[in-house]
């Protein structure tokens, strides 16, 4: 591979020595990349990408795009599923790190969790990028504006209500794509002083839960007007509650263009009116691109890679892409 295991292993315990003496500062994180970037191989040869939830058409379609690329490189890759868990995904990356790869892509479970693990696989001479989400100390990141997307999801969700009433946000877990597209979404919501935000109710990401929490809100709520769904399946298990209770004018946005969004946005009387997309192969694409222009002599992105977007409803469907 990049190096031999003996070398490998002698950069990764001179780069721990750095990172512990550092504690946990910046510098110390710093410190790690830039060992990590020393250490890089001439071409990609083996990639390790671990990412928040498989069950997730988003993120299924992420390690499908990685092995894509993969091919296209000639490199190896290894697919690994952290479950939502940030002791499961850390393990992997330990893995990784035993099994020598050179680019580690994470999809985080938690977007600041999982610093530790990003630093010992920095300080064992592994190239670190992130995907979807921020993982914090990793070397760059793709993903869309996320803030915007929930600003341009929620505004038109209070335009379609008619500037008033009763709107819900169902939240998910602790991700910086999550968090960012919340505060979208209420920075939005403020500009429209006679909506009120009623119910604001973490789940998983997924669709059961998404359902279940729509559930409870629509029953305590029957004057609701609309639901915010940070990604399409926690919209669409918002729709099934919505159907389930009977509701019939309810207006429902999410995130991700997903192709069960588009199917559901295909139908004319649904209540599911639109989503911000986002694509998941050309993320991986991205940040892997960045890889080889640092191996190349080049320099990482100063401040992440954004990915356009687009918001997508039944009126601009026919124009709308997809997934690559």
């Amino acid at each position: 591979m990049r190096i031999t295991k003996l070398a490998k292993f002698g950069v990764g315990l001179a780069v721990l020595g750095l990172v512990l003496s550092a504690c946990s500062s910046d510098s110390g994180t710093d410190t790690a990349t830039e060992a990590a970037d020393a250490a890089a191989p001439a071409k990609i040869e083996s990639i390790g990408i671990t990412v928040g939830d498989i069950s997730n058409p988003f993120w299924l379609a992420m390690t499908k795009g990685a092995e894509e690329s993969a091919a296209e490189l000639g490199a190896t890759i290894s697919v690994q599923d952290g479950a939502q868990d940030l002791a499961v995904q850390s393990a992997q990356i330990d893995t990784f790190i035993t099994q020598g790869i050179d680019v580690l892509i994470i999809g985080a479970v938690d977007s600041v969790g999982i610093a530790p693990a990003v630093e010992r696989a920095q300080a064992a001479g592994i190239m670190v990028v992130a995907v979807g989400d921020k993982a914090q100390g990793a070397s760059t990141y793709a993903a869309v504006d996320n803030n915007s997307a929930g600003v341009v999801a929620c505004k038109y969700m209070a335009e379609q209500i008619g500037g008033k009433g009763e709107v819900a946000i169902i939240d998910g877990t602790a991700v910086s794509a999550v968090i960012e597209r919340v505060l979208g979404c209420e920075a939005a919501l403020k500009e429209f002083p006679d909506i009120k935000v009623v119910a604001k109710v973490a789940g998983d990401n997924a669709i059961g839960k998404g359902q279940t929490i729509a559930t409870d809100i629509l029953t305590a709520n029957p004057n609701l007007k609309g639901i915010f769904g940070i990604n399409d399946p926690t919209a669409l298990g918002a729709l099934l509650a919505a159907q389930d209770a009977k509701f019939t004018d309810l207006i429902i946005v999410g995130v991700d263009g997903a192709p069960s969004a588009v199917e559901e946005l295909s139908k004319a009387s649904s209540m599911f009116k639109g989503s911000a997309s986002q694509d998941p192969r050309a993320m991986v694409k991205a940040v892997l691109e960045a890889v080889q222009e640092v191996m190349a002599g080049g320099s990482w992105p100063a401040d992440g890679i954004l990915l356009p977007s687009e918001f997508i409803t039944k009126d601009n469907l026919s124009t709308y892409k997809g997934w690559s």
